[in-house]
């Protein structure tokens, strides 16, 4: 994979992103200056940058001797961080409601996404694609400090469905998503701000989801 030139360290600083929400790379996991660079055929230059700027961020850490880690959470962080996340979305949804007004047809493929996966019982397919649920209604904010904040919460709230978890139903928990997605297209971006501001602040404190039957709770961070 080749990095184009322009605005090298933002480009590598994306990839490093993305990865870390698709599972590549793993809370504990280090990140290897020149490794990545040799990867992404740049110098170790905007590779320093960008991971200074994601430490800046506290998405990942440095300590001598052991290099760069990406940043784990204890719950209590998590759930603080589940709180601002929520504003976030909440602020994302309502400006991105004027263009996703009867244009939520992306969103619906998504969901659809989400749902196949929950009915096959797939829980790195479901969190992956919840993530792009909820990334696509931010990036359509087009507000790229929004996202950027953003991204730097989900980095570290997002985890993979563990298979201990078997109480998850996750059916219910793709449901959840759908008043979202018809709010967003009645273009009623209040309404669908404080469903998705509920959304995040429910899964992050571990409560149960109000539509899942009271005998499957949804509990855990990485679905939501």
């Amino acid at each position: 994979m080749k990095v184009q030139r322009n605005c090298m360290r933002e480009q590598i600083r994306r990839v490093l992103v993305q990865r870390i929400l698709d599972g590549h790379y793993k809370p504990g996991d280090r990140l290897v200056e020149l490794q990545i660079a040799r990867e992404l055929k740049t110098s170790q230059g905007p590779v320093r940058e960008a991971l200074r700027e994601l430490e800046a961020l506290r998405l990942v850490e440095s300590e001598t001797y052991r290099g760069t880690r990406v940043r784990a959470l204890s719950e209590r962080e998590r759930e603080e961080v589940g709180q601002v996340r929520g504003v976030l979305e909440q602020a994302a949804a309502q400006l991105a409601a004027i263009t996703m007004k009867r244009n939520v047809s992306q969103l619906r493929a998504v969901l659809e996404a989400i749902r196949n996966a929950a009915a096959k019982g797939d829980r790195d397919g479901y969190a992956r694609h919840n993530m792009a649920f909820h990334r696509l209604i931010v990036e359509e904010a087009s507000n790229p400090v929004l996202l950027r904040l953003w991204e730097s919460l989900m980095l570290e709230t997002r985890t993979r469905i563990g298979l201990s978890q078997r109480d998850i139903n996750m059916t219910a928990a793709a449901e959840s998503h759908v008043p979202i997605v018809e709010a967003l297209d009645r273009g009623d971006g209040e309404t669908a701000g404080r469903l998705l501001r509920e959304h995040a602040e429910v899964f992050c404190h571990g409560e149960q989801d109000p539509s899942a039957p009271a005998t499957s709770p949804v509990r855990a961070t990485s679905i939501a």
